[in-house]
């Protein structure tokens, strides 16, 4: 991709993220995604109805009145984006591929971020760790984030979610938000999964498209596995190979399913072509009541 390009793609994710984070997720996203805990902000008289747990005794006993002391939350979190970049990112049968929705959404999760005085990391991975990005505040760091979405290029293929899971625990040591943005295409990756939940506030964002789902009937077609390069050719106009792979789809789909929700792990289906606002509205507003 030419640099002119590059920049005129970052130029227009930027101007649709910002857009979304200031007028429909900053609120969702801060009631969502609480902060580490409650810090000390100043003392006042005490009132009624007030806990008296919270008398300052050195203030009382100086000014011989009762104070209490007044708390606020801390709201600066470390928000991780772990970024599946493997080869089946690159398909899409709408109008664009996973990939390119992934940058979307994670723009728009990067700028919700920072306006809650938030910092972004990223981890990007496939078969191994492709790229870390540390955790900073501010625009530029943003647009840098989306830049490398945009142009990098991976050296795997293939997908290891267990490994981008005990990267991303080993080098985030306080408890952060994270956010795993991938289709998922693995299955050995349980164990990893628990560990990081248990330390960090998880949340799955599963992306697919619509042709993963079911198979058109369209005579014999070619099928290139885009993580490990295997070709295969299939009758799409047996009844019997579409049934198998829907129900192949639906086996898989339950298995994640049912491993998310084993670890109390908050998840979404995002999928290709269509908005993905709503279904980000959606779980913003689950985690909040």
């Amino acid at each position: 991709m030419q640099e002119n390009d590059i920049i005129k793609q970052v130029r227009r994710i930027e101007i649709r993220a910002r857009g979304l984070s200031q007028q429909m997720f900053s609120g969702e996203y801060h009631s969502a995604f609480k902060g580490r805990g409650m810090a000390f902000s100043e003392v006042r008289e005490y009132q009624y109805g007030d806990d008296v747990r919270n008398i300052d005794w050195n203030v009382t006993a100086r000014l011989n009145h009762p104070y209490v002391k007044v708390f606020e939350e801390e709201r600066e979190l470390t928000v991780m984006l772990l970024i599946d970049v493997s080869g089946s990112h690159r398909f899409g049968t709408t109008n664009q591929y996973k990939s390119e929705l992934i940058a979307e959404i994670a723009a728009t999760l990067s700028f919700s971020a920072i306006h809650n005085n938030d910092k972004v990391g990223v981890v990007m991975f496939s078969d191994r760790i492709e790229k870390f990005i540390p955790p900073k505040k501010g625009s530029s760091h943003i647009l840098r984030i989306i830049r490398e979405l945009i142009d990098f290029r991976p050296s795997g293929k293939g997908t290891d979610i267990a490994e981008a899971l005990r990267y991303f625990s080993n080098v985030t040591k306080k408890r952060s938000t994270a956010f795993l943005i991938s289709d998922m295409e693995d299955d050995d990756y349980e164990n990893a999964l628990k560990i990081a939940a248990g330390k960090h506030d998880l949340v799955v964002l599963h992306i697919d498209d619509p042709r993963e789902h079911t198979l058109p009937s369209m005579g014999v077609l070619s099928f290139e596995d885009l993580e490990n390069g295997s070709v295969r050719w299939i009758d799409t106009s047996s009844r019997t190979v579409r049934k198998a792979y829907e129900q192949h789809y639906q086996h898989y789909t339950e298995q994640s399913e049912n491993l998310l929700q084993k670890y109390g792990i908050d998840h979404v289906t995002i999928t290709t072509g269509e908005d993905f606002v709503k279904p980000l509205i959606a779980l913003f507003k689950r985690r909040a009541y």
